[in-house]
């Protein structure tokens, strides 16, 4: 490079985009990291904000502690920037499932709802007989995926998806069992299962692969939300960060590429050495037109589903259940799909004095939007209306309520999704990568995974 300092460009301000910017800071110090953000803050779907004294996220609520058996990247990244101490856990309450208007507590020895003993979900969840049995090969050929609904449905039976896996995925994607891959979804079980020759066993083999000490937390928060998070990848990433500014065209030029940024009356040019796509889907597709057409087709494919989420603060004197929260399976005819008792789960929220008790709900499945279409005041009532027959007791008048829409939030992750996102970054000039949702999963530790190896690619791809 001559003794220039390099140029990074970054679009999207998401945490996928902030950990991107905070490793090409750390891999490259004395480079420039231009941050676009087309909204007016940073974080994308992390964003805390105070309801009734409390930071109360109004999206993600936690990240993982570990993946695939070893620690995750967002909690690797809150330690480096000296969150350790900050890091809160959930009570140690049981989630439940609504089932038949009874809350039954989640199975332990599951994964994702798939167990490893049939036997053990037996009560709610009867599993078909005679079918999980050895064929004398594995379950997966090499290379295939499948639906994870369809692979469930045909070892272990329909109520297992329906009242067990359904819900739970559901409560990731805000998707369906019958049409999520399992390489994407649950890649751990995906990778057994090419060579277990039962599905029970393949969960088995997947959970010995990962195993997380006894007692350990599996996710985790911040002292003050998860905004803390975003505002210090941002104070310690060194980047030009530009917010309100969406990047509108890409092209290359010469060995560089160019940004054209902003609206059409404002618009300006950013040049970079190498540039990192952290957005979602159309806008991703949109930019990678000129420079890569079989790339911006594919992923103009891919579906999203949106969510609301509805939090309530109710008298100090309401009564819920022991528990963290319920997930609601779709059978069950509900809008409500999900609850969180957030005074409850974070023992950090609670005030020692009494106060409201905070409960949020989860509103929305890919396919149907009609709920979303609602308006608030209706959401606020609906939501009240069901937890009450959900919790079988009348709850009492709200004291403070909120609604935060989420539209196209959570992409869907089809069969071969794991494939068609190879393709596509085979695809892409080595000094333009793709990050964040769109390719890598949904949580908060998959895309600071993803936005970090992203930044890893374009800064070897320039040298190193």
């Amino acid at each position: 490079m001559g003794g220039v300092a390099r140029r990074y460009a970054v679009v999207g301000g998401g945490i996928a985009g902030l950990a991107a910017a905070h490793k090409l800071h750390e891999l490259d110090p004395g480079a420039r990291v231009i941050l676009l953000e087309r909204g007016a803050r940073l974080g994308g779907k992390i964003h805390t904000e105070p309801f009734v004294g409390r930071p109360i996220e109004t999206g993600a609520e936690t990240f993982l502690l570990r993946e695939g058996g070893q620690e995750s990247a967002a909690l690797a990244l809150a330690r480096r920037l000296g969150l350790g101490d900050a890091l809160v856990h959930p009570a140690a309450v049981p989630a439940a499932l609504a089932v038949q208007r009874e809350l039954c507590p989640v199975p332990v020895g599951t994964l994702m709802g798939i167990p490893a003993d049939p036997q053990r979900v037996a009560r709610l969840a009867p599993v078909v007989a005679g079918r999980d049995v050895d064929e004398g090969r594995p379950l997966l050929a090499p290379g295939e995926d499948v639906a994870v609904g369809e692979l469930v449905r045909a070892r272990l039976g329909d109520p297992v998806v329906d009242r067990l896996v359904d819900p739970l995925l559901g409560g990731v994607y805000a998707g369906r069992a019958d049409r999520l891959s399992l390489q994407a979804t649950v890649p751990g079980l995906h990778r057994t299962a090419a060579t277990e020759h039962t599905l029970a066993g393949a969960v088995r083999a997947a959970m010995a692969a990962a195993p997380r000490p006894d007692g350990s937390p599996i996710f985790a928060s911040l002292h003050g939300g998860l905004s803390v998070l975003v505002s210090a990848v941002a104070r310690a990433c060194g980047a030009d960060v530009r917010l309100g500014r969406t990047a509108r065209a890409l092209r290359p030029a010469a060995d560089r590429w160019q940004l054209t940024v902003g609206a059409t009356t404002d618009e300006s040019t950013v040049e970079a050495d190498a540039v990192v796509l952290a957005v979602p889907a159309a806008p991703a597709a949109r930019l990678l037109a000129p420079v890569a057409e079989p790339a911006a087709t594919a992923l103009a494919e891919l579906e999203y589903a949106s969510i609301v989420l509805v939090t309530l603060a109710l008298p100090a004197e309401t009564t819920l259940p022991d528990l963290s929260g319920f997930l609601v399976p779709a059978a069950e005819g509900y809008a409500v799909k999900a609850a969180t008792f957030f005074t409850t789960k974070w023992p950090h929220l609670a005030q020692p004095r009494g106060g409201p008790v905070v409960v949020r709900a989860s509103l929305g499945r890919f396919g149907d939007t009609r709920v979303l279409q609602r308006t608030d005041d209706d959401l606020v009532d609906l939501v009240r209306a069901e937890l009450s027959q959900l919790l079988g007791t009348r709850l009492p008048e709200p004291v403070a309520s909120r609604v935060n829409r989420w539209g196209g939030a959570l992409p869907q992750y089809g069969v071969g999704h794991v494939a068609r996102t190879a393709s596509v970054r085979s695809s892409l000039p080595p000094t333009l990568a793709l990050a964040g949702a769109v390719a890598d999963g949904v949580g908060i530790a998959a895309c600071v995974r993803s936005g970090e190896a992203a930044a890893t690619r374009v800064w070897s791809a320039l040298g190193g």
